[in-house]
């Protein structure tokens, strides 16, 4: 009977909130397939942890704590397994039926390095404080404060470039 409980929980969290989840995956990795791997992933984790995570209470941080961890560690596996192309692909069109400073800022945030978007999609996409993103990040409060200050300066360069690049077409 508990068995049957704890399932019909964490299917409801799960059906709940795996969209808010898989937003949040696409928003740190850049690509909707991965994103959506990266909430299975999420998904797994939890349910093996659901007993001890749902007695604790915050369910909703820690799902976001695995998907930010899972997907840092990926990222750094990823590294040893890439390869260098000789074209780099061209950024998506500003023609899409997506605005265009949607596309500009989605550009800029993939080309943050991972610990800068994971710290920037927690404080400022999830609305995390810095105490929060720290205990998910396993950082210092201080390590979150400069990282943000960090990655929003060189968002800002970053979204300067673009929209210079896409004026000048």
């Amino acid at each position: 009977m508990r068995e049957a409980v704890r399932e019909r929980e964490f299917r409801e969290f799960a059906e709940a909130r795996q969209a808010s989840l898989r937003r949040s995956a696409y928003l740190l990795c850049g690509d909707w397939h991965q994103a959506q791997d990266l909430t299975q992933t999420t998904l797994m984790k939890l349910y093996a942890a659901w007993g001890r995570v749902r007695r604790d209470g915050n369910v909703e941080a820690y799902a976001r704590t695995i998907l930010t961890r899972t997907f840092i560690d990926q990222y750094r596996k990823a590294l040893w397994r890439e390869e260098p192309v000789e074209d780099v692909p061209d950024l998506p069109s500003a023609e899409a039926d997506v605005p265009e400073m949607r596309l500009v800022m989605r550009s800029a945030l993939m080309e943050l390095p991972p610990r800068y978007r994971a710290v920037l999609v927690l404080r400022y996409w999830e609305d995390w404080t810095v105490e929060q993103t720290a205990e998910a990040l396993r950082v210092t409060p201080g390590t979150v404060k400069s990282q943000s200050a960090r990655g929003l300066a060189r968002l800002r360069r970053i979204v300067e470039d673009l929209s210079t690049e896409t004026s000048g077409r």
